[in-house]
């Protein structure tokens, strides 16, 4: 069981939060000598694979790490261009990690912008008046759970389709929310929520959620 993420939209359809809680377990990390027995490229600014396959690492899988540092785009966290070390003999032995590529930061506005309108048409287009939107989308990966609270708050948590317990575990994420956002002095409501104990909280729910499936009463 594994909860992959959880989103929080305004009313807007604006992203005022993300968190990616779980690694998908097609990463594949392999130390490599030189030359790199894999040809790289760069595509919609990230380095992928564009020939040659090995160990689980597959044509369009992206460079997440080089020795332990994360890769954003097409550069490490430390400001390393990623082709432009890995054509470097002296760097090798190297340790590059492999994987499905990560959503960019505008990438995941996009989509919490999308689904914002999927959801407004899901509420119009049912023959009741009052519909609530979109409550669950389901793949043969993931559910895709909302709960918007009544003044137009979206909660988004994406799931493995086994997970029990979403329901109360979105009430739970609400819950964080009005008691380290909404409370909080510093916070102005509609803008991204940066505020440390809610992301302390939530991260522990999250890790609650996951191994009991679901919460108990008063949790």
């Amino acid at each position: 069981m594994a909860i992959f993420s959880v989103y929080v939209v305004n009313k807007a359809g604006g992203l005022i939060y993300q968190l990616d809680s779980y690694s998908p377990r097609s990463e594949t990390e392999k130390t490599f000598s030189f030359p790199l027995d894999l040809v790289l490229k760069v595509h919609d600014e990230r380095v992928v694979v564009s020939f040659g396959q090995r160990d689980g690492i597959r044509v369009g899988h992206a460079v997440l790490s080089i020795n332990g540092i994360d890769v954003n785009g097409k550069y490490t966290a430390d400001g390393k261009e990623v082709l432009e070390y890995l054509n470097n003999s002296s760097n090798y032995p190297v340790s590059i990690r492999f994987g499905r590529p990560r959503l960019t930061s505008n990438e995941k506005l996009m989509l919490a912008s999308m689904f914002h309108s999927l959801f407004a048409i899901g509420s119009q287009l049912s023959p009741e008046l009052g519909s609530s939107g979109i409550e669950m989308l389901e793949t043969d990966t993931f559910k895709l759970h909302c709960f918007q609270t009544l003044t137009g708050i979206k909660f988004v948590v994406l799931a493995d389709p086994r997970q029990a317990g979403i329901d109360s575990l979105l009430r739970k994420i609400y819950e964080l929310y009005s008691d380290f956002a909404l409370k909080n002095p510093f916070y102005s409501l509609e803008m991204p929520i940066r505020c440390e104990l809610f992301d302390q909280n939530l991260k522990l729910a999250l890790e609650v959620a996951e191994k009991a499936g679901t919460f108990g009463p008063g949790s």
